[in-house]
């Protein structure tokens, strides 16, 4: 804790002296965040130093596995987070981000690891589609690191689709108010990678190019003899 003191200490002494101004703006203000963005709690992968975001900029929601159970009745801390962020705050892209050598992922590899962690476990339930499609879709005799890296890839496709399950996503969606993004963080080289959509597959997120999204907005409602409107209505 020393250091950890020792920052706080250097924070208040030192850095938020010449920050106060913005800090009261904050508070006076209220805070806008840009975008609603889901990651491991994993303590080498922090979205705000990624990102190079200062405060107020990003709303954040971290949990062991980057994970967004499918929605339901009962409440939860990554649901409310969802929620407040899409309903209160408005955002309108929302990132759930993976990472690369995720030990949530090695447990989900490893069950017999979590047998002392029965709610690491229980958690990791909602990853198992991941870990079902790499079970049954990729080769077999995976390389264990390839296996790993796969994995945490698929792990945010599921999650993805978890998100599209929560009213206030769905809702957004229908709208055409909303985006959601993929990342794949690779601690050991700094790249990101996104996840495309309409190919299906991770991409480099190059800043010469448009950023990939998993799905952009698109207003639509299914019911026909309303479908004009609605149209009328986005424009």
């Amino acid at each position: 804790m020393d250091g950890i003191i020792q920052g706080l200490s250097n924070f208040r002494g030192t850095i938020f002296p010449g920050q106060q101004q913005m800090y009261q703006q904050l508070v006076r203000d209220g805070q806008q965040p840009q975008a609603l963005i889901i990651a491991c709690a994993d303590s080498r992968v922090s979205p705000e130093h990624i990102t190079q975001s200062g405060p107020g900029d990003l709303f954040v929601c971290r949990n062991a596995g980057n994970i967004v159970p499918p929605f339901s009745q009962q409440n939860g801390g990554v649901s409310s987070a969802i929620e407040y962020a899409v309903v209160a705050l408005g955002v309108r892209d929302i990132v759930i981000c993976g990472h690369s050598d995720c030990g949530a992922m090695k447990g989900l590899m490893n069950p017999e690891a979590l047998g002392n962690m029965p709610n690491v476990a229980a958690w990791l339930r909602h990853s198992h589609a991941a870990n079902r499609i790499v079970c049954e879709a990729y080769p077999e005799g995976m390389d264990p690191k390839e296996r790993h890296r796969a994995l945490a890839l698929e792990n945010v496709v599921v999650q993805i689709n978890n998100l599209r399950t929560h009213p206030s996503v769905a809702a957004a969606l229908a709208r055409g108010g909303l985006r959601l993004h993929g990342w794949f963080f690779e601690i050991e080289s700094g790249q990101v990678l996104a996840y495309c959509g309409d190919r299906g597959c991770f991409v480099p997120i190059d800043e010469a190019t448009d950023v990939p999204v998993a799905q952009a907005p698109a207003a639509r409602i299914a019911t026909p003899e309303f479908a004009g409107l609605h149209a009328v209505a986005a424009e």
